[in-house]
This record gives C-alpha cells, structure tokens and sequence, in this order.
C-alpha cells in the first residue's frame, strides 16, 4: 500500500502522506519526474527520500517508488474535493438535523465503486463520507477501503457511536484517514438525548471517543450548541480537550434543505455566529456533493437541478459550474438588498431560510437591527 501520494491540484502538484496534515508543494517538473519514474518501475529519487524524511520521517530511500508513491495522473476535470452522502440513513434522530428524510437507501455496492472511480477521475483529492450516518451504510468500509486505494485523503463526519468497532478501528488504523470528525451533543446523557432524541446515545458517543483514543485514532471534535445544550458549553469544551486533537463549535441551526423549518426550533440565541462575511464560494468549480444515489449538486444545501452521474458520468460534470452559478445570485427574498456586501449567509442557504419563513433575526442582518 501507498505511504504517499503526488497529485495534481489545480494549477498545482501536492505530495501528501495519508493521516497527517503535513503536505509538500511539488514543483512540474519534479511530478512528471514521479510519474515517469511509475512508469518505468524506477527506485524512489534521491530528493524525495530526502522530503520523507524531513517532513514525515519516513525511510524509502533506494527503495521502489510504485511500493510506497501512488502517482495520481491528471484529469480533464478541475475538481479537488467532494462530499458524499452515502446514505442518509442514521441511527440517531437529532432534532436539528438538516435532513429532510433520513432513509436507509443508497447504491448498490458495484454501483459505489464506480462512483469513487469516477470521483477520482473528476481529480477529488479530498473527500468526505457523511450522512445521516456514515458508518452504518453496510458498505462503508468497503467503500472506505477502495476510495483509500485510489489515493484519495478521506474524512468520515460522525456521530462516533460506531467507533468502538473493532473492524472499523482496526481499518482507520491500516489505511488512515485524514480527520475523523466527531459531533458532540452534549456532555451529560440528559442534554445530548433530549437532543438526538435517542436514549443512549451519549453513552455511545463517549465510548466511541475513548475507543478511539485508546487505538490512536485522532478526532476533531464538533461541538453543536443547541437550547438542550448551551448550559453545558464550558463541559463540552471540556470533553473535547480530554479525547480530541482539536475542536471547532456550531450554534447556526438551520432548515432542513428543502425549506422545512423545524431544525430552527433548537437554536440557542446567544451561540449564533455571525462574524464572517460571505465572500463567495468555488462550490460546483472545485468541489461538489454527491448524495446516496449518485446525484451530484453544488453542495448540501444548494441541491437545484442535480446531474445522476450514474447515466451521465464525468461529462455531466461539465454542467455543473453553470448550475451553482445560477444558484449563487441573490433573488427571491434578498433582491435589492443594499447591505448584501456584508451578508453571512450564501445564497442557496438564504433560500432556505426564506423557505422555511424563518424569523430574520435566525439568519439575516436586517434582524439584528443593520440599516437597509
């Protein structure tokens, strides 16, 4: 199996090691040094033994580069990362989910295969599995396994109830992800059931953290803040600096993607963030989502006229920068807005909100008391 991968990212080379952050710059002419010495079967050059042991201290020198490089070629297609819902199923039923429906349905395994085949042939670099949950679809690791193969750096957004698996820790161990992501309810089973409204899930959370962290396995930690949680930040926070490398928080809830308002129910006032102006957005140009059946949109929110990549394959594709175009313009609710240069929210979650016939002060500066 690879310990490194060289790739092609847009109008650059990237040299990367599965499971760690570090990554190296390569300038042309030392990638089409790579990719010719794959070709020809060659040993690992003098340099590049060099750069794996200064920055991952790893030992290939006079070694074969195909056994321990995975030269990805390039690609007609401009793409460096994507999401993919591979099923929407989930084993939790959270309150504030962005779901509309999370049903247990989703490809076949032949069909997952050639998805991430052809992921790898769009140039995903990057890809996220998420949901619903992940690690449930009874194809994850299998899917986990051949899109690690195709030299692909992989993050599974969680729940972690599933963590304490045996197999899928012994997998995240053998072939290493690049961020585990692990979503925090709550630091009590009291807050965090009442929000995933499912008993025992906390207990399943935290055993899944200390699995992980036992077998070396590294989490991110997200901490959702809620109504049934915001009393428990500082504990919350707590448990992150115990079981993650880092942590980031959420308090912006918003409609499930079709405008349905219910998740809007959960937020916690004092926790929305509105300190980043919404500058743009490279989604359907760089990076796109996919959903359990091969659909693939801008993103996870702007789910407008989706391609089925399954009947299409890559060349439906080529459409999609023109589709998250049209869904980036500000109509419908916003038009004419005179402070939309220092807006928060982008468009295709705007539209939501305005279907879900959200109160401004959830979403929109007008609600917060800024001069039209």
């Amino acid at each position: 199996m690879h310990q490194l991968i060289a790739s092609p990212q847009q109008r650059t080379h990237l040299l990367a090691r599965p499971g760690t952050k570090q990554g190296v710059q390569l300038p042309i002419a030392r990638y089409e040094e790579l990719a010719h010495a794959a070709s020809a079967d060659a040993l690992v050059p003098g340099w590049l033994a060099e750069i794996a042991r200064t920055v991952w201290d790893l030992d290939i020198a006079e070694q074969f580069l195909t056994e321990h490089v995975l030269v990805r070629p390039r690609t007609a297609l401009g793409y460096s990362r994507a999401t993919w819902e591979i099923n929407k199923g989930c084993n939790f039923n959270c309150e504030h989910c962005y779901l509309a429906q999370r049903k247990f349905e989703g490809l076949p395994l032949p069909d997952k295969i050639r998805l991430i085949d052809m992921l790898r042939d769009a140039g995903v670099l990057w890809l996220q599995f998420t949901g619903g949950e992940p690690t449930i679809d009874r194809h994850f690791q299998s899917a986990y396994a051949h899109a690690w193969r195709q030299g692909m750096l992989l993050e599974i957004l969680t729940n972690g109830s599933r963590l304490h698996q045996s197999s899928l820790l012994e997998l995240l161990t053998v072939m290493p992800p690049h961020k585990v992501t692990v979503s925090l309810y709550g630091a009590t089973e009291e807050a965090a059931d009442s929000l995933t409204r499912t008993p025992g899930s906390f207990r399943r959370v935290m055993r899944g953290l200390k699995a992980a962290r036992e077998s070396g396995v590294q989490v991110e930690i997200a901490l959702i803040i809620t109504q049934h949680n915001a009393h428990q930040a500082d504990a919350m926070r707590e448990v992150a600096r115990v079981y993650g490398t880092s942590s980031s928080e959420y308090g912006n809830i918003s409609p499930t993607y079709d405008g349905q308002p219910d998740p809007l129910a959960t937020q916690a006032p004092d926790f929305l963030d509105r300190s980043t102006v919404f500058g743009g957005c490279p989604a359907g140009h760089t990076f796109f989502h996919v959903d359990p059946f091969a659909m693939a949109t801008m993103c996870k929110v702007g789910r407008e006229h989706p391609i089925d990549l399954m009947s299409a394959g890559l060349a439906g594709l080529t459409a999609l920068p023109a589709i998250a175009d049209g869904q980036m313009l500000r109509t419908g609710g916003c038009t004419g807005c005179r402070i939309s240069g220092t807006c928060r929210v982008c468009r295709p979650l705007a539209e939501a909100y305005q279907a879900a016939e959200a109160p401004l002060n959830t979403y929109c500066q007008h609600g917060q008391g800024a001069m039209a």
